[in-house]
């Protein structure tokens, strides 16, 4: 267990830093192939770089309670899981199970899917943030495919009970305009109904390439479905035969802290194992930092990101939303406005990201307007505060980002950044070390 202490002051990058850095492994990959492995290794299922964080570790808690046997090797070189069901037990093993999520928003949303299959009752719960963010696109879902799926203060938020006899399939419509994970919680169990799903999305669909990650993943693991625009998708029940296998590519999200640490300093960070050909819609934030001016390099095995000048932009960032904050940290340095769109949706995540940044940005000296679905970020001069991080992991790694330029910058509860990134300050440390030995 790492200790963090109740704030940390973040101390100015030297200019010019020149810095590899290896991130951990995606959690979103990571409990999508805990849902896979789970569900459809035929003996087991196996996840190599696997990430170890709060998100994950609930989420490994949540299928142990669920009578899965889960075993974890978190060696720093090759961290892997290894996943397995009891001879003879059902597709869920435990016919009751009360299950705790944290405020992992992927874990609620994929485990209510993935419990609808079982056959017995089942409550989730989490942190009191759990409880305000929403469910009822997914309960309503559900309810539509024959599974008794409900609110238990009846206001479409946690605690989830699910009254399970199995998914019955059929046709199913689903609301796509406040997270993706609904549909890609659907999609992974879709195959194992007793009869083929149909899948019609209402609406605008947010953050869509985190659904197309779910639709590759199923296919790697040899799911087979068929998709028509619309979005309209159509699952097969299919099984592989054969034991699954999973490799977790390094967290693009994570990858997109240091990428503006280079466009910040002025220098130059690769990030290694991030590739073009990555299944991580975030793998693009590297886009938004070129048409602000850097210089991306994109080469066998690593991608690199040099600083330069900065001007503001004007960005949709729906598909790539998680980097929100990290793109608003930048936006501090740029010479003119940014303004980022299509965004409404973030309101609703670990805490309501617009308005911690609005509030946090001007605390240290920052122009914003905050409006329904963004924020525009009108640069000005910067000081020293300190910065509430809202429980947020990503409130506190992206705001670190503005210390690298600007002294005094202190993140309160620095800790919170376990739930996806543990060693994240350790690693922004190291980059400081290889840019004092390099300007040395």
């Amino acid at each position: 267990m790492i200790e963090y202490p109740p704030s940390l002051e973040i101390h100015p990058l030297p200019q010019q830093v020149l810095a590899c850095v290896h991130v951990p492994g995606s959690k979103s990959m990571t409990n999508r192939a805990l849902v896979l492995a789970s569900m459809y290794g035929s003996e087991h299922g196996s996840l190599l770089g696997a990430l170890q964080s709060e998100d994950t570790e609930v989420m490994i808690d949540c299928l142990r309670r669920l009578g899965f046997q889960v075993e974890t090797d978190w060696d720093d070189v090759q961290p892997g899981i290894r996943v397995s069901r009891p001879a003879d037990a059902g597709l869920i093993p435990a016919d009751r199970a009360d299950l705790f999520v944290g405020n992992s928003g992927t874990s609620i949303r994929f485990l209510t899917a993935m419990v609808s299959l079982g056959r017995g009752r089942y409550r989730l719960d989490g942190v009191p943030r759990m409880r305000e963010r929403p469910m009822e696109d997914l309960l309503v879902a559900l309810r539509q495919l024959g599974v008794h799926a409900y609110s238990e203060r009846d206001n479409g938020c946690p605690p989830i009970i699910v009254e399970a006899n199995g998914l019955e399939g059929g046709q199913v419509r689903i609301k796509g305009n406040v997270s993706s994970q609904f549909l890609s919680g659907l999609l992974m169990v879709a195959p194992l109904a007793r009869k083929s799903v149909t899948i019609e999305v209402e609406g605008p669909l947010v953050s869509e390439p985190y659904v197309t990650m779910t639709i590759e993943m199923m296919r790697r693991v040899g799911l087979t479905m068929e998709t028509s625009p619309g979005p309209r998708m159509v699952t097969v029940p299919v099984r592989p035969w054969r034991p699954v296998s999973i490799a977790i590519e390094p967290d693009a999200s994570a990858a997109s802290y240091f990428f503006a640490a280079a466009a910040i300093t002025g220098g130059a960070i690769a990030v290694g194992g991030m590739e073009t050909t990555s299944l991580q819609g975030d793998v693009r934030f590297v886009d938004v930092l070129q048409k602000m001016g850097c210089r991306v390099e994109r080469r066998d095995g690593s991608t690199l990101v040099r600083g330069g000048p900065l001007h503001g932009i004007d960005v949709d960032m729906n598909d790539i939303s998680d980097t929100v904050m990290t793109l608003a940290a930048v936006a501090c340095f740029a010479e003119g406005p940014t303004t980022i769109r299509n965004v409404a949706h973030i309101r609703h995540k670990e805490t309501d990201r617009l308005t911690a940044l609005a509030t946090e940005l001007r605390r240290i000296g920052a122009g914003v307007e905050e409006f329904a679905d963004g924020l525009t970020i009108t640069p000005a001069p910067l000081h020293g505060a300190e910065i509430e991080t809202y429980n947020d992991h990503r409130m506190a790694m992206s705001l670190a980002l503005v210390g690298l330029r600007v002294p005094g910058i202190v993140i309160k509860n620095p800790g919170c950044v376990a739930k996806t990134y543990p060693n994240f300050f350790r690693d922004l440390e190291r980059v400081r070390e290889q840019g004092c030995h390099a300007a040395g």
